[in-house]
């Protein structure tokens, strides 16, 4: 059996585990644009604030396909997919046979049409290694940083350069920062924490024109910088499954086996579409664990396993110069709130199930909260009054709680 992996992150670590949980002996080739072993995307921000190396990123160890038996073609793009030929063609016009694939190439920066962009000279994207690398070449402890977007991507990144720069402006045409994953209440409580740093937010604004170090808002604001770093989002990149026949939205449609339309062809991470469990909705569910889980099922599946991912959610982890941000689920429903210094917990609940939920401050045991929303737990099965105010196993059955334990009494 010959499997062909196009992708090397998240996606296609848990396609290969899951191929080698079922096949020890099928060739697998690994093509990836990037030259660099499998790593931590969401780690790039720590690398340019010095809190990580290129090594500690990497996701498995040096060995790892040498351990697997898997052929890596590192810094070679993948243009085409034939499925009826069954080969791969690369940039360099070679052709990777396959009897099995996986597309997992992830999403790329999304740049969109701004006045003058092309005046200005030392413009960055923040999405891959090599970005923060060229981004913290240029950085001087002189430099005045523009960052277009203040969503994820664009805050992660003001983190990362922040002490090395003389100053970092956000600028973002929602009136505040994460609304798709953030309440108003959350937003501010992280928008002020941010700020205490010395970070600049233009909120409710948008670049009207960039005249080269100069940006000019739609509000008749102007803001002087040296370097600018587009942040507003990330597209699926989902041409090269939708040119060999798959279907596609937003991104390709996958379905509980990670299988597409297509024979033989699957799809794992960021470059896919799932259905969402706690919104009952097929949407892109761009985070590591669907990312791993669906790569895994995908490969399972390829090596003539069986397996099935079907409680994919939407969930976000952040740090923010120390202050821990996890969100999950759908907010659609009855909402419990509790607040204090520094801490925000609200818990979303509908139809007797944990519809979803966000943490700031503090997120101990949440994996708690994440279970009854993955297993649609009833909350009537559960001491739901002792899990609103800690999760924790004693809410749980001792039935429940052996499980847990792994079969401790």
């Amino acid at each position: 059996m010959k499997y062909v992996i196009i992708g090397n992150s998240t996606a296609a670590v848990g396609c290969l585990e899951g191929i080698r949980s079922v096949d020890r002996e099928g060739a697998v080739t690994v093509v990836s644009e990037e030259p660099y072993p499998a790593y931590s995307r969401p780690l790039i921000s720590y690398l340019l604030e010095g809190g990580t190396t290129e090594e500690k990123m990497q996701i498995r160890p040096a060995d790892f396909y040498q351990k697997n038996h898997v052929k890596t073609l590192l810094g070679k793009r993948a243009v085409h997919v034939d499925p009826n030929r069954k080969v791969v063609t690369l940039d360099s016009g070679e052709l990777i046979p396959f009897d099995k694939l996986l597309i997992a190439i992830g999403s790329r920066p999304f740049v969109p049409p701004m006045k003058g962009l092309d005046q200005v000279r030392r413009k960055f994207t923040f999405l891959k290694l090599d970005d923060a690398k060229v981004l913290g070449a240029a950085l001087r402890p002189e430099s005045r940083v523009l960052i277009v977007g203040a969503g994820l991507i664009g805050l992660k990144c003001a983190e990362g350069i922040h002490g090395r720069a003389a100053s970092i402006t956000l600028v973002d045409m929602a009136d505040r920062i994460l609304p798709s994953i953030l309440d108003p209440t959350g937003s501010k409580m992280i928008r002020d924490y941010v700020e205490s740093k010395g970070i600049r937010f233009l909120l409710g604004d948008s670049v009207a024109e960039f005249q080269e170090n100069r940006a000019r808002l739609k509000s008749g604001k102007t803001v002087e910088f040296d370097l600018l770093v587009v942040a507003v989002g990330v597209r699926p990149n989902k041409e090269l499954a939708e040119e060999a026949g798959c279907e596609t939205g937003r991104g390709v449609v996958i379905d509980e086996r990670a299988a597409t339309c297509v024979p033989d062809l699957y799809a794992a991470g960021d470059c896919c579409e799932c259905y969402d469990i706690s919104s009952g909705q097929r949407r892109v569910l761009a985070i590591l664990p669907n990312a791993y889980f669906q790569g895994e099922t995908a490969g399972v599946n390829m090596a003539g396993g069986q397996k099935t991912f079907a409680n994919a959610i939407p969930m976000n982890a952040m740090g923010l110069f120390g202050l821990h941000v996890l969100t999950a689920g759908s907010y659609d429903g009855q909402e419990i709130v509790e607040t204090d210094v520094g801490v925000y917990k609200k818990l979303v609940v509908k139809d007797n199930l944990l519809k979803g939920f966000i943490l700031i401050g503090e997120i101990e045991r949440a994996g708690i909260y994440t279970a009854l929303i993955r297993e649609q737990t009833p909350l009537d099965t559960v001491d739901f009054e002792l899990l609103k105010r800690r999760p924790q196993l004693m809410a749980f059955s001792a039935e429940r709680r052996a499980e847990e334990l792994g079969g401790a009494k």
